[in-house]
């Protein structure tokens, strides 16, 4: 019995000496979760102030960037600095503003009014860049989106004015041309607002399709009426080269006949025509002495030979 009531006595002391150790545990558990999710809120909002602080202090400005600065207490945009690419540190509260310095290239569509009142698309595309030296001026006076409030609708002004001045016709055959002059003087003014543009390419000019079919007709009809006219020049021209070859023949023989006799004339036919036989690359001929009057006699080798 002693020895049975000893063992009960030792289950009871090892059961309670579990559940103590495992209410330590617990209440162990029970203090961690306690402390993280009392700690939980400050190091989120300290991620969250590292996070924004690490954005507004180290800034990166990659290749083909420029970077202008801004300062909230001590004068606002800086104009006469313009910030390379790499890594910059500033103050939190500053900022920099991150520019493309690259050409770059925007295309644009424009509906225009001719000169008649006709509907003219024009495709167009501009290729540009921001002048590097002026980026703070650029940055102070348009602002980022200097493309679409300053080089967009300067060349649209101008499209607009020159286009409006032309016929369908004209357009068709010379838009091009006259438009590129017209920009060229555009891309100077543009130039005077801190961006330099490199080109504006008319990609098309394009009129309503019954007006461009009339156009083509036309110039079909006109090509071939200056290609006929050419020909009828260019036979006048030899008509006229024929009469005076004419009149050269006459005169010569008029020349001929005045001066010489009409042994002579004969004697003068028979030694041009030796000369003529005697330059042919297929004549074969044999001149013998002199017949009667002085004219040379002309043999045909392959004839049977005179007695």
């Amino acid at each position: 019995m002693a020895t049975s009531a000893e063992t009960e006595y030792q289950d009871f002391q090892e059961s309670k000496k579990n559940e103590t150790e495992e209410t330590v545990f617990q209440k162990i558990k029970a203090g961690l979760r306690k402390m993280f999710l009392s700690m939980a809120v400050p190091l989120l909002i300290l991620l969250f102030v590292a996070t924004y602080l690490i954005q507004n202090i180290a800034i990166t400005l990659l290749p083909g960037e420029a970077g202008v600065f801004w300062s909230r207490f001590l004068g606002g945009t800086r104009i006469n600095y313009v910030y390379p690419e790499g890594m910059h540190f500033i103050l939190p509260w500053d900022k920099i503003y991150v520019y493309n310095v690259r050409i770059q290239e925007i295309s644009s569509e424009l509906t225009v009014l001719a000169r008649s009142g006709l509907h003219v698309l024009v495709y167009f595309s501009v290729r540009y860049a921001p002048d590097k030296r002026m980026l703070g001026v650029l940055h102070q006076k348009v602002g980022p989106d200097y493309a679409n409030k300053v080089i967009i609708p300067q060349i649209e002004s101008v499209i607009r004015d020159v286009i409006g001045t032309m016929e369908a016709e004209q357009i068709y055959t010379t838009g091009r041309e006259v438009l590129a002059k017209a920009l060229d003087q555009a891309i100077e003014q543009i130039a005077r607002r801190y961006v330099n543009v490199d080109v504006v390419l008319i990609r098309k000019l394009e009129l309503p399709p019954v007006v461009a079919d009339a156009i083509v007709f036309k110039i079909k009809q006109k090509q071939m009426v200056q290609a006929h006219e050419f020909i009828v020049q260019k036979e006048k021209k030899e008509a006229e080269r024929k009469r005076i070859e004419g009149q050269g023949i006459r005169d010569q023989n008029e020349i001929i006949t005045t001066s010489l006799t009409d042994e002579k004339i004969l004697r003068w036919h028979g030694i041009q025509a030796v000369k003529a036989f005697a330059t042919s690359e297929n004549a074969k001929t044999f001149v013998i002495g002199v017949g009667e009057n002085g004219v040379p006699i002309i043999l045909n080798p392959e004839s049977p030979e005179k007695k």
